[in-house]
């Protein structure tokens, strides 16, 4: 995880076109952006998120000697087109919408701009980056939503689609709202806090839970969070009461308990109350067990007395949208506008921008979608990111995007709020747009 992957983590036909190309000598500039086209059935806005790790892999492309190697033996490519390859790097701008950007269907949130070898062949890679971490984010949104405040925590890692997919997922929850992550390593990475308590593994391990707990605490003495549902969790909570004053002599105090099992509100309430008359109102309730954001919505409408939320599977592998319908489309090759015309699947041509218009209190009101130099009032969401392969500025910390994300959430109109599915959000093209694509079409 800590080296760049290989410059082959792509699509065989980007290797094809791209030797195609510099054959036909079809290198002038090109304009490819990056969209989604409808919403998945249960979202009502998406987040935008991964471009840190989009631009990391602009500016370091490079086909490794081994990678060379690879094409020469694989019987595909011509010798001239591998030495190409040797000398391939990114020189070309980014545009982008800052991560943490709420965004809508038709409007693109990168724009690369660059010498159609380099913009095609990169196609492959952006979307993965881009499509995963904006689908976690735009997931993990909607149980920060409904959370009422309290703490959300990534516990995804073992069920997550791979080791680079439970990375991310971290680092996108992160970024929308969630508290910390159980995966250490994004600790390392992105400086994310890390959460931890025990497995039911550790209790069984042990001949009594007074045992399995009372080892914990000493292992772990500022963090003893305990696992309550092994075996009855009521009689669990009885014997952390039990045992909590003997910990407290030697300087120990226990700081939570978990639930992970059965009707999570039901045993909160009566931990709750067990914890209460045993001397422990500061010991926290942290539920985990297959939540995603309608349980969560549903444990705090029922005002259960939980204090935080560990999410899991359904956020990391984004289980009720497991994909955006989301395109890399070419936009304008040679200052040529281009645009795609296949049912259900046609695109606005030539670069663009997304200009925010808001209501009198903040709340976003409409977008417009227009043609770059089509000056509207509002914000302009995309953003000069990357010139010449190169970074023009060092972006935002993730602490910094995250505290857009919020801004971003807060301003969004209540209807779009809910989980259930809402009226669109109104996303006008502008006349300027029109216009361009019926010159195109008629160009034929």
């Amino acid at each position: 995880m800590n080296q760049p992957p290989s410059a082959l983590l792509t699509d065989l036909y980007q290797l094809t076109m791209l030797q195609a190309y510099l054959e036909q000598g079809m290198e002038e500039t090109a304009v490819f952006e990056f969209f989604v086209r409808k919403l998945p059935p249960p979202r009502n806005f998406l987040i935008a998120a991964g471009l840190e790790q989009v631009l990391d892999y602009l500016e370091t492309l490079r086909f490794s000697p081994v990678d060379l190697e690879w094409l020469a033996h694989c019987g595909r490519f011509s010798r001239s087109f591998i030495d190409y390859l040797e000398r391939l790097q990114f020189t070309g701008d980014v545009h982008a919408m800052p991560e943490g950007t709420i965004f809508f269907p038709n409007e693109p949130i990168l724009r690369v701009t660059a010498p159609l070898p380099q913009a095609q062949f990169v196609e492959t890679r952006v979307m993965n980056l881009l499509n995963f971490q904006t689908m976690i984010a735009s997931k993990a949104a909607r149980s920060v939503l409904v959370s009422g405040g309290k703490p959300l925590i990534d516990f995804g890692l073992r069920r997550a689609h791979g080791a680079e997919a439970g990375l991310l997922a971290a680092r996108a929850s992160h970024l929308v709202g969630f508290t910390g992550t159980a995966t250490v390593l994004a600790g390392v990475k992105f400086g994310i806090p890390v959460y931890g308590t025990m497995a039911h593994a550790f209790v069984q391990a042990h001949e009594d839970e007074t045992s399995a707990f009372e080892h914990f605490a000493y292992t772990q003495p500022d963090n003893v969070v305990l696992l309550l549902d092994t075996y009855d969790t009521e009689a669990a909570a009885r014997k952390v009461v039990a045992l909590a004053p003997r910990l407290k002599e030697k300087g120990i105090l226990v700081k939570g308990v978990r639930l992970d099992s059965g009707d999570l509100a039901d045993h909160a309430r009566k931990v709750r109350r067990i914890l209460d008359d045993g001397g422990l109102p500061h010991v926290q309730i942290l539920a985990s067990g297959n939540l995603d954001e309608y349980r969560v919505q549903a444990l705090v409408a029922s005002g259960a007395p939980i204090d935080s939320f560990a999410v899991g599977t359904a956020m990391t592998t984004s289980a009720d949208a497991p994909s955006l319908d989301c395109a890399y489309k070419l936009q304008e090759y040679a200052g040529r506008a281009c645009r795609k015309r296949s049912e259900g699947k046609a695109t606005w041509p030539g670069r663009k921008q997304v200009y925010r218009h808001y209501e009198a209190n903040g709340r976003f009101a409409e977008d417009i979608v227009t043609v770059e130099d089509d000056a509207q009032a509002g914000d302009a969401l995309l953003q000069p990111v990357l010139q010449a392969g190169r970074r023009l500025a060092l972006l935002p910390s993730l602490a910094d995007s995250r505290a857009h994300a919020a801004s971003q959430l807060a301003r969004l109109p209540d209807f779009l709020r809910r989980l259930d599915p809402a009226p669109p959000y109104p996303v006008h093209i502008a006349q300027a747009l029109r216009d361009l694509a019926k010159s195109v079409d008629e160009r034929g």
